[in-house]
Order: structure tokens, then C-alpha cells, then sequence
């Protein structure tokens, strides 16, 4: 079985910076097992009900401003999976999950920022797939069960969003900066809950999560994190902590 994996992608010039969160992505696309294909849950797609990329050759799509005039330029000419895009439509629709398809979508820096690290050759086929805010955490919990069967097949889950995501605070920080209480709060909680497996608990963390609200203003960035536990299961382990920007955690979490 491979696992489900959620990675926190951080800003697109990630791909461009050295630090650990970096670092962590180029060593994890090889210490994985080889997957035949990724379906690639992605914060920076949403709809009002689960969209499944099928495309044959997913453009890239630079969907950003005021970043290094290298990463517009950038390519991941990842092959897609229709075949597979089909199987993942039929796979929510059977769990009463209704999805459609969408033949033209690309891939958005949520997902090609961590597969160019992962998978620099983009030789591994990839089928995107959409977040629904308006339908919180539970929606995606069951979005993910949906997918379970894919992970005997090769096919690995990859939930891309981020651990804490306040771009109110972002702008204003250096790189390195160091995390804020309330950052350090929230992501301590969090991961204490996911190593317990206490789904409950996380499926409320609106309301139960120092700083929630402060940490996830909204919450398209954290909701691929349910798919990935989903797909998974109910116990998690934790691959990867650092910060970028103080604001960002760029954890990264298996389930398996």
C-alpha cells in the first residue's frame, strides 16, 4: 500500500530557497515507494464540488504575482491520467461524493512546487484534484475515504496545502524568521491530535485549536490535510517541521 502524505508547499519560491522544507521534498520523492501515478489534492483549486483534472498534458500554471521572475518561466510537464481521473470521479460519486471532470485543468503551484522537488523529472503521471471551503473538514475526511482503494494500486495521495497559513502576517516577515507563540501553539495541538489519531478533536479544531482562526483566516490550505488522513487513516506520522516566513509551518504528515 503506499501512504497518503500531506506536505505544506509553502510560497512558489520554495523551489528556489534553501531550507529545510526544501531539503525535506527532493529527499521524500526518494524514500517514497516509485508511484504509478499522484493524485494531487491542491489548495489553490476550489470549487463547490470535487473537480478531477483530466487532462492529457496538464499545463503549468503560474497562478502568482510578485515573485522571482525565474518561477514564471518554470515547467512540470508531468504527463496526466484520464484513465485514472475517471476512476477517481467514479470513486466519489460511488461514496456519494458527486464530482465532475474538467479536461483543461493544469497544474497550479500547489502541486508543481512540491513534485518539481519530489519528482524533478516529472516522469510520474498527475491528476489534480479540488478543496470545497464551503464544506469543511468532514466533506474531506469523506473525500479521502473515497480514494483509499488507489493506494493499493500504486497511486500516491498527495494532499498539498499548508500546516498554518496567515498571509496577513506574511508579507512582513523575513525567511528565517522565527515562529510566533500562537504558530507554535496551534501546530503543537495539531500534531499532538494527529499522533493520537483523535479524529474527532481534529474535525473541531475550529473551535478546539489555540489560534485557529488567527492561523487559518480561511481554510482552503488546511482542508487537503483531512483528504490525506481520509485516504489514510486514523494515525499519524509526522515527516517534516520547520517554518518559512515565521508565519508558515511546513510540516509534512503520512498516513498510512
Amino acid at each position: 500500500m503506499m501512504p497518503s502524505i500531506f506536505v505544506s508547499h509553502g510560497a512558489p519560491n520554495l523551489v528556489l530557497q534553501d531550507v529545510p522544507a526544501r531539503r525535506f521534498l527532493r529527499e521524500l520523492g526518494t524514500t517514497l515507494p516509485r508511484p504509478r501515478a499522484i493524485v494531487a489534492v491542491t489548495a489553490h483549486w476550489e470549487t463547490r464540488r470535487p473537480a478531477v483534472g483530466a487532462a492529457p498534458a496538464p499545463a503549468t500554471i503560474h497562478d502568482f504575482g510578485k515573485f522571482d521572475d525565474r518561477l514564471f518561466t518554470m515547467q512540470y510537464p508531468a504527463p496526466g491520467a484520464p484513465e485514472l481521473a475517471d476512476r477517481v470521479s467514479d470513486l466519489l460519486c460511488d461514496a456519494g461524493v458527486p464530482s465532475t471532470l474538467d479536461p483543461a485543468r493544469g497544474l497550479d503551484h500547489g502541486i508543481w512546487v512540491p513534485l518539481m522537488l519530489m519528482y524533478p523529472l516529472a516522469d510520474v503521471p498527475v491528476v489534480p484534484l479540488s478543496v470545497q471551503p464551503s464544506c469543511g473538514p468532514g466533506h474531506h475526511l469523506q473525500v479521502g475515504r473515497a480514494l483509499t482503494a488507489l493506494r493499493a494500486d500504486g497511486v500516491l495521495v498527495l494532499a498539498s496545502g499548508s500546516f498554518t497559513h496567515d498571509l496577513g502576517r506574511f508579507g512582513s516577515q523575513m525567511l528565517d524568521a522565527q515562529p510566533p507563540d500562537d504558530v507554535d501553539a496551534f501546530s503543537t495541538w495539531f500534531d499532538d491530535a494527529l499522533t493520537a489519531g483523535q479524529t474527532t478533536e481534529l474535525l473541531g479544531y475550529r473551535t478546539r485549536a489555540p489560534h485557529a482562526a488567527l492561523n487559518h483566516p480561511t481554510e482552503e490550505h488546511l482542508l487537503p490535510l483531512f483528504v490525506a488522513l481520509g485516504a489514510g487513516g486514523p494515525t499519524a506520522t509526522r515527516l517534516h517541521q520547520s517554518s518559512t516566513y515565521a508565519v508558515l509551518r511546513m510540516d509534512a504528515y503520512a498516513f498510512s
